[in-house]
């Protein structure tokens, strides 16, 4: 799995790759949450995302409720197949805002 960081135009761009699973996702989650806590507009970039289990699920959802609590925006882009997939049979999919491209999701952040 890689995370990497990286601010555009005021918004955290957190871009997730591989595989988000057990052994990974506490790294997801500490980058989320650190982002979330700017107060700052947060995407996160699931393209590149092969595979993801419950618990990566589970950080995606504490950074959302997270944002929501302190009213800052948090949305997921261009989100891969295999993840989108499992957001699906969550009902995830009706709950985070979702953005079909990256650029999107930029434009329309805040």
């Amino acid at each position: 799995m890689n995370c990497e960081i990286r601010e555009e135009g005021g918004v955290s761009v957190v871009a997730l790759s591989g595989d988000v699973d057990l052994e990974s996702s506490p790294t997801v989650r500490t980058a989320l949450l650190d982002c979330v806590g700017k107060q700052q507009a947060v995407v996160v970039d699931l393209s590149g995302v092969s595979y993801i289990d419950s618990s990566g699920v589970a950080s995606l959802v504490e950074a959302y409720q997270n944002a929501r609590k302190s009213e800052t925006s948090f949305a997921l882009a261009d989100v891969s197949q295999a993840a989108m997939r499992v957001l699906e049979l969550a009902r995830l999919d009706k709950v985070f805002t979702i953005h079909d491209s990256l650029v999107d999701g930029l434009k329309n952040a805040g």
